[in-house]
């Protein structure tokens, strides 16, 4: 593979790790604010980053109309991984983690919208840091979106194709059709973030939790100012406001970008179905929680409703320890994780969408076995789906569960209980960030995990993050072939 197949990656990754460099301008910033700290590690950090990411762009730059399907490939897995590496610089510099690989376990955690952590006394961290911690999962989940709207249907991975089938296209110029679906989604995601902010602040929270907790909620990351994080306030108006939020991450951009353009947006079959299931699991589970405890009708509506959307969103928020609930609830919530938002949204795991494929073709496959003789359209809502399409659900949502396997398997073998080895990789894998164990639920945290484990949990976020197919691609053989 020559450089001419390399250079557009090396200069698109460089671009992204010198916005990475500019970013920490913002928490170093607040460590000259609040303790007049002249040398920050996050600017230290900020000016290797600008180095490295200036080094990378400037060696490498070359005007790009198009790119193939290797170039995506390699854009996508080499920039965040960049990413991902240069983001722990400042846990490291800051001396708040113990070992290297609780650094990359926080920046990847942070960075694919995990939220899950190895701090166990968040409150005591500097404020910087905390304000770090939310600034990853805020530019996460954008990246994640622009990935998933502007190259997912381009890779062919996972159905994507079927909302932007004109991206499709190879043959067309790749940089104005990409600078073109970015603008307006950063402008979405700026005006989700602002109203979250000012709603929280509006219900009684200060404004430095605000911010970080509108750029979680959005960005359905999950890190949080407080160990006992939305629990800590107690507040039914914040809890209602962040549940408003989660959701709206959880949507597609797409969504927003033609209700704003046009007044209204089109019925969208994924959006519907999403909600619908939100809504029937959190009135299911809330009636088994009032008639299985002593907790009110209301608090037992309130309660299931925050944690099935933080679930089901993969925000990974926690109101109550819901571990708490019984053996039946926790399985519930083990399988809320697999389920994830909709597509070209901030939210992990399979997503609803590819859900609603299967399903589709169950129903045709059920219909073709009792009249053979029928010709039955693959349908999902109202729109036809093309048989590659189907195939790459198919071949995704199998990918995904045989890597849930191994990974599985591989924790167990390192000498931890199944049950926290199944629980450890759905939470990683599907960027949901809570495990369905004690451990590793609402109270836990994942520091007690072996340093190779962690580096294997990192991997398994990344490989959730990025649809499994592109980071996989990478390893294969025929890849590196000319």
């Amino acid at each position: 593979m020559g450089f001419i197949m390399w250079q557009p990656a090396l200069m698109i990754s460089g671009y992204i790790l010198s916005v990475l460099g500019l970013i920490m301008f913002i928490p170093a910033s607040f460590d000259f604010s609040e303790t007049s700290m002249i040398s920050s590690p996050f600017f230290i950090s900020s000016m290797i980053s600008l180095f490295f990411g200036s080094l990378l762009f400037l060696s490498n730059y070359t005007k790009i109309e198009r790119i193939n399907l290797r170039q995506a490939y390699l854009v996508t897995t080499i920039s965040w991984f960049l990413v991902v590496v240069f983001s722990a610089i400042p846990f490291i510099l800051y001396d708040v983690v113990p070992s290297v690989a609780d650094a990359l376990f926080e920046s990847t955690s942070g960075i694919t919208g995990t939220g899950a952590s190895i701090m166990s006394n968040v409150e005591k961290l500097p404020k910087s840091i905390l304000l770090w911690r939310s600034i990853l999962n805020y530019i996460g989940g954008l990246g994640v979106v622009i990935f998933a709207v502007a190259l997912l249907p381009f890779l062919g991975i996972g159905g994507m194709q079927i909302f932007q089938r004109e991206n499709t296209d190879s043959n067309d110029k790749f940089m104005p059709k990409f600078s073109y679906i970015a603008k307006r989604i950063i402008v979405v995601y700026l005006i989700l973030f602002s109203l979250c902010c000012g709603s929280l602040i509006i219900c009684g929270m200060d404004g430095f939790d605000a911010v970080n907790y509108a750029m979680s909620a959005i960005g359905n990351g999950g890190f949080s100012t407080k160990n006992t994080s939305v629990a800590f306030f107690d507040n039914v108006k914040i809890e209602i406001v962040l549940m408003i939020f989660m959701l709206s991450g959880a949507l597609p951009m797409s969504f927003y970008i033609l209700l704003f353009r046009r007044g209204v947006a089109n019925k969208n079959e994924q959006v519907s179905v999403f909600l619908k299931t939100i809504i029937f699991l959190g009135i299911f589970i809330g009636i088994y929680l009032y008639v299985s405890s002593d907790i009110s009708l209301f608090q037992s509506f309130r309660y299931s409703f925050f944690n099935v959307i933080s679930v089901i969103t993969t925000t990974g928020l926690s109101s109550c320890n819901f571990i708490e609930w019984g053996i039946w609830t926790t399985a519930v919530f083990l399988l809320l994780s697999l389920i994830g938002g909709c597509t070209g949204s901030t939210s992990g795991s399979i997503k609803i969408f590819r859900w609603q494929m299967i399903y589709a073709f169950l129903k045709k496959y059920l219909l073709s076995a009792i009249e053979p003789n029928r010709v039955i359209p693959l349908k999902v809502g109202t729109v036809n789906a093309a048989e590659s399409v189907t195939m790459s659900v198919f071949v995704y949502v199998f990918s995904f569960i045989i890597g849930l396997v191994v990974l599985s398997v591989v924790v167990s073998l390192c000498g931890y209980d199944f049950s926290v080895s199944i629980a450890s990789a759905v939470a990683c894998m599907a960027n949901v960030g809570v495990g369905a164990v004690e451990v590793i639920g609402p109270k836990g945290n994942f520091a007690f995990f072996s340093d190779g484990v962690k580096y294997l949990l990192c991997f398994a976020m990344l490989l959730g993050r990025l649809e499994v197919i592109t980071v996989l691609v990478i390893f294969s053989r025929s890849f590196w072939r000319n």
